[in-house]
Parts: structure tokens; C-alpha cells; sequence
């Protein structure tokens, strides 16, 4: 190796670990600013305390909107597997016209800035006369988390064999039975990389669900914009820590499960 290829990799090496310093920095002051014991923002913290962990049982409403985010999340991500599995079959094995279009489509929310899908789906759900809040939200989480599953599974199903799928038919299974015990078995990464995406994505919405939410349906990221607008205190920290802490959680029973290389496989 010559001195010149020496300071080219010394100089990537600089560059990789400036940028994770620059996208992890962020994490951590979050998280050093949960455990502060002072009433503001203060770096480095003069002492270490829980008490904004402690304060968080107190907050009005808090814990009804880490429920309905919970709710939200689940069953907008079960149903957008069901829907993305369907839509990806079809897309993968269809031979008629616009199977592109559809599937560039089916991911445009991930192309488009939330605010405006947000926007998009406020004035066509007054259109149509939605007026419950839980439907409009759930359909909008449904429109973000759908282009996770679907993005996931057409790369999966583009290098799956279908005819493991027609010779379980031929051996008497029906068209949906095939699917669960051959198809979904087989892409069990691919569902598990899109479904914690979709999980993940569905918690932290917040430009699509605040235009979408009433004063008694509210979600986690909304209820923290009010606490913000009202007491912007460092519980505020501790609720992101939570966030935080959800995510790595997941990662973790990801790879556990598969592996993070079969997730980005996947």
C-alpha cells in the first residue's frame, strides 16, 4: 500500500466516523438530558436523577396516547402486511399492463413530503364524510406503513420461486393456504424487515397524524408537541428516551430472530 492509498483510507475512515458522530450525537444528548436534575435543558447535567422518568406518571394524558400509538401501530402495520403481500403477488406474477406503475405507486408516500400526503388525506377524507378520528388515523398510518411492507416484498418475491407455491396446489392445498405455509415461511425476513419498519414509522408520525387527530384520539408525537407548546421541560427527553429505547429494542429482537444482514438482505 502507498502512502497515498495510506491517507485516502485514513481520510475515509475520518469521514465514516465524523458521520456517525454527527447522526448518533443528537441520541445521546437526548439521553443525557433525561437524567438531569435540573428544571431546564442543561449540558452536562449538574447531577443524575430519574425524576423526569418519575414525572412522567403525572402527565395528564400520556399514557392514553401511548396506547392508541400502540394500537395504531400494530394493526396498521398486521393489516399492511396483509394488503402488501396481496398487492406484491400481484405486481410479481400479474402479466397485465401498468404492474410498474403500480408498484412505484404503492411507494409514493415515501417519495412525498408527509405534510402534503397529511394534507391530501384531511380533504379527501371530508370529502367522503370520514369523520371519526381512530378510521382517519388508522387509515392514514395504513398509507405510510404500506409502502415499508410493499418495497420489502417485491424485492423478496422478484428471487422467490413461485413454483414451491404451484406444486403445494398440486399437492392439495388452496391458493391462500399455499401462500401461508410456503410463501410467508420463506419470506419471513422480508415481512419481519417491513413490519418493524412499519411499526417504527407508524410511532413517530407526526406530520400525517397531526392534521388527522382530535382533541380525544391524540397520538404519542402530538401529545409531546402539546407538552412542548405547554412546559417544554426535560421530560420531554425522557419520553424520546423511551422512543429511543423502543427502537433498539426492536433491532435487537431482529436480530435476534434473523439477523440484521438478512434484514438488509431483506
Amino acid at each position: 500500500m502507498t502512502g497515498t492509498d495510506r491517507i485516502s483510507l485514513a481520510l475515509c475512515w475520518l469521514f465514516a466516523i465524523a458521520c456517525v458522530i454527527f447522526l448518533m450525537l443528537p441520541i445521546v444528548i437526548t439521553l443525557a438530558a433525561s437524567f438531569t436534575s435540573s428544571a431546564v435543558y442543561t449540558l452536562p447535567p449538574p447531577e443524575l436523577s430519574l425524576r423526569w422518568y418519575q414525572s412522567l406518571q403525572q402527565r395528564s394524558g400520556l399514557w392514553d396516547a401511548v396506547k392508541l400509538s400502540l394500537n395504531l401501530a400494530v394493526v396498521s402495520t398486521l393489516l399492511s402486511l396483509i394488503l402488501g403481500t396481496l398487492a406484491a403477488i400481484a405486481v410479481t406474477r400479474g402479466s397485465f399492463r401498468g404492474r410498474e406503475a403500480i408498484a412505484t405507486f404503492t411507494v409514493s408516500p415515501l417519495m412525498m413530503p408527509g405534510l402534503v400526503v397529511g394534507v391530501a388525506l384531511l380533504q379527501f377524507f371530508r370529502e367522503i364524510g370520514l369523520r371519526d378520528a381512530y378510521t382517519s388515523l388508522l387509515l392514514g398510518h395504513i398509507v405510510i406503513t404500506l409502502p415499508f411492507v410493499m418495497r420489502t416484498l417485491l424485492a423478496s418475491m422478484a428471487a422467490f420461486n413461485f413454483s414451491l407455491v404451484d406444486a403445494a396446489r398440486t399437492l392439495g392445498l388452496s391458493y391462500p393456504r399455499a401462500i401461508l405455509q410456503v410463501l410467508v415461511p420463506n419470506l419471513a425476513p422480508a415481512y419481519l424487515t417491513g413490519g418493524l419498519f412499519a411499526f417504527l414509522a407508524s410511532m413517530d408520525n407526526y406530520p400525517i397524524s397531526i392534521f388527522l387527530t382530535d382533541a380525544r384520539n391524540k397520538t404519542l408525537p402530538i401529545k409531546m408537541l402539546q407538552y412542548l407548546e405547554e412546559q417544554p421541560d426535560p421530560s420531554l427527553a425522557a419520553m424520546s428516551s423511551g422512543l429511543i429505547l423502543l427502537a433498539c429494542v426492536v433491532l435487537i429482537i431482529a436480530s435476534r430472530t434473523v439477523g440484521l444482514n438478512r434484514m438488509i438482505q431483506g
